[in-house]
């Protein structure tokens, strides 16, 4: 997913921070942005584009590198996969009650970063950190730790999604007849497992909270695990929050290689957004990449996707 761009990248630094860096452009060293974004290196953009970039259908997260990693961590991380994929499941059990799946471990800097899937609902995707040492071949099992906030985020996504579960039905079987009506495709649910990490995700969106309330209902989660539908129900009659403060991020990619962004299919898919009742409320944007992903930085945006965002989203109240 192209988590690096424009407003998108505004919408997912709080989910997608991870060891020694991030994803997006702040996750590309200084010689690579001037490779990637600077018209006089048009050659060195066209070579990294040739090495890196894959069609998104065939991506599952294979070749993604975080930012200044070193294949010492990653190593050592593999060698301990098993120890560490046991204490990163107790680490969210005890800190945040849920339990988790883990897909895939990262090498970083002085660490990994540990993607997972909660189990259930709240469902959603996140990521833990562990601690390398590399000069001492130890991994740090004891002070594994999440990215601020990040956690939080996430599950306080996967409960509004429980809550509205009517609402968001509605919403995935509108975009899912657009898949099958229009030349698009939406992200790998493998990528998305293994190096998104963006909360509360499908394969056409994700979902990002802003709003002070979506604070005090992760505190109503942490005191009851268990919590049903009718439960959060109640809770969002008694606590109304800003739409505004609630971004849904929708994104869809060509899906043949060799076109650009369909203008007319993006047209129609913002109009019918614009026009839909009874789906989630929230701040909308809508992009529209071509077939390609950079297969290093999860990124799939580029200078010709199509977009409706930041200052014009649309608004569900």
């Amino acid at each position: 997913m192209n988590i690096g761009h424009k407003n998108i990248l505004a919408l997912t630094l709080s989910s997608s921070l991870l060891v020694g860096g991030c994803t997006g452009l702040d996750n590309l060293t200084s010689k690579e942005k001037v490779e990637v974004n600077e018209p006089s290196t048009k050659n060195k953009k066209n070579a990294y584009e040739t090495e890196n970039f894959v069609r998104i259908q065939d991506y599952t997260g294979e070749g993604y590198k975080l930012r200044d990693s070193r294949p010492e961590t990653g190593q050592l991380a593999e060698e301990n996969r098993e120890e560490i994929e046991g204490a990163v499941k107790r680490f969210f059990i005890s800190n945040y009650k849920t339990e988790v799946i883990v897909h895939n471990i990262v090498g970083a800097v002085d660490g990994a970063s540990v993607f997972v899937e909660s189990v259930g609902v709240p469902h959603f995707y996140t990521f833990a950190i562990v601690p390398i040492d590399v000069e001492n071949k130890t991994v740090k099992l004891d002070t594994i730790r999440s990215q601020e906030g990040q956690v939080e985020e996430a599950i306080q996504g996967g409960l509004y999604a429980m809550a509205f579960e009517d609402k968001f039905r509605k919403l995935d079987k509108y975009l899912e007849n657009v898949v099958e009506t229009s030349p698009v495709v939406g992200t790998p649910i493998e990528a998305i497992e293994n190096v998104m990490a963006t909360g509360f995700s499908t394969p056409y969106y994700y979902v990002t909270t802003f709003d002070d309330i979506f604070d005090e209902l992760y505190q109503v989660y942490l005191a009851n695990p268990q919590i049903t539908k009718k439960e959060l129900t109640e809770f969002f009659n008694e606590n109304s929050f800003n739409p505004k403060n609630l971004a849904i991020t929708i994104e869809f990619y060509s899906k043949n290689a060799i076109e650009q962004p369909n203008k007319e299919v993006f047209n129609k898919i913002v109009m019918e957004i614009e026009q839909m009742e009874d789906i989630p409320r929230g701040e909308y944007s809508i992009y529209l990449n071509d077939n390609f992903i950079d297969k290093r930085r999860g990124i799939g945006n580029k200078d010709n996707t199509l977009e409706r965002t930041t200052p014009d989203k649309i608004l569900k109240e």
